[in-house]
């Protein structure tokens, strides 16, 4: 015999909206638009690039989107040629903008090392210690990436780093493994808190409401306003914040898919794959797209939803986004790195009123 609800319905599973999270997507529009048009321009040797050649460049759809941020903000573009003169409109920075500009190519050596030091990590953390070059262009931007990482930067390291071609397939291999690197950022983090010692053990096992935890294995939670745990799930939580788990950068192929521990692991390399980009984002397909190279939950979407007080996902923006949430005080990125504060110097050129609404929203697709 089979059991019945009495007719009723089955209780919808509800996925609890941050709106917090979602305004950042939301304010990252217009500053990705300016940031885009300026790396656009960088990139020609004149430095201007002719109106006419804005829809090659973007597509005819994205063009009025450009257009329209180029008449907003004289401050940062300015526009040349046109009926008068007979020469083809073109657009080109301002001289405001240029001088604030070239500040970028220090502040790119100034984080050079720190950049070095997260592509070698990405490499440490997937199973063979490579990955496809066209993978790591695909999160390029969002890890600080130059666009030309691979002419100008991967060269210069050949004691970490070589480009080999595998079955036609040009992947970038590890050339040495540095276990001073093979430290995540969560253990980085319980560090810094006080709340693992040298020898890793935990300095008082607490469990709160909130499903936070005082352990070695434990992740920070963070749930949303309206969710409401109850007794045997906060009681699962806390089982599974106490479970340890392999590393990270323990190589994949030694854990059985299987074991719960295991499934944690996975959740700790999806935390740390986060923790190496500079907007601690990146969307559901970037990630989908490292299934095999760091062997990721095959129902990724529910291992995402599954952790929600760990990840967020938005569907705000063009595109599907994963958040982590630790990273973010309601809105803004906590911790910032100077590529990112560079960034904000530049819009501030938008105009103070709009620049303090969108300044911490530095765009990921443009260097």
């Amino acid at each position: 015999m089979h059991k019945t609800n009495g007719g009723r319905k089955p209780k919808k599973k509800i996925y609890h909206r941050v709106h917090e999270l979602d305004r950042v997507m939301e304010l990252r529009k217009k500053p990705s638009l300016i940031l885009q048009l300026k790396s656009i321009i960088q990139s020609r040797k004149s430095e201007s690039l002719l109106l006419r050649d804005l829809e090659k460049e973007v597509g005819f759809v994205q063009k009025w989107n450009y257009m329209a941020v180029i008449e907003k903000y004289p401050s940062i573009f300015f526009v040349t040629g046109g009926k008068s003169d007979m020469s083809p409109t073109a657009v080109m920075l301002s001289e405001k903008a240029k001088k604030t500009a070239a500040l970028e190519a220090e502040v790119r050596e100034q984080m050079e090392p720190f950049l070095v030091k997260n592509l070698r990590k990405l490499l440490m953390l997937s199973v063979d210690c490579r990955v496809p070059l066209e993978k790591i262009e695909m999160i390029g931007n969002e890890m600080g990436l130059p666009c030309d990482f691979k002419k100008s930067l991967i060269p210069k390291y050949p004691q970490f780093f070589s480009v080999k071609d595998v079955s036609g397939r040009w992947y970038l291999d590890l050339e040495n493994w540095d276990s001073s690197l093979a430290v995540t950022a969560r253990e980085e983090r319980l560090a810094r808190e006080g709340l693992l010692n040298i020898g890793g053990h935990p300095k008082i096992a607490k469990i709160s409401k909130d499903g936070n935890f005082s352990g070695p294995s434990a992740f920070h939670l963070n749930f949303p306003v309206g969710f409401r745990p109850n007794m045997s799930y906060l009681e699962e939580v806390q089982r599974w914040q106490k479970m340890d788990f392999p590393s990270p950068y323990l190589n994949a192929r030694r854990v059985e898919a299987a074991d719960p521990k295991a499934r944690k692991r996975a959740v700790a390399v999806l935390h740390e794959l986060l923790s190496l980009t500079m907007e601690k984002r990146l969307t559901s397909a970037q990630l989908d797209a490292f299934h095999s190279e760091y062997r990721l939950p095959a129902r990724l979407l529910l291992c995402l939803i599954k952790h929600h007080g760990i990840f967020y996902i938005t569907n705000k923006g063009a595109k599907s986004t994963v958040i982590l949430k630790e990273a973010y005080d309601g809105s803004n990125l906590i911790n910032k790195c100077s590529l990112l504060e560079f960034r904000d110097k530049f819009l501030e050129l938008m105009g103070r009123r709009e620049a303090n609404s969108c300044i911490w929203v530095s765009s990921s697709v443009a260097n």
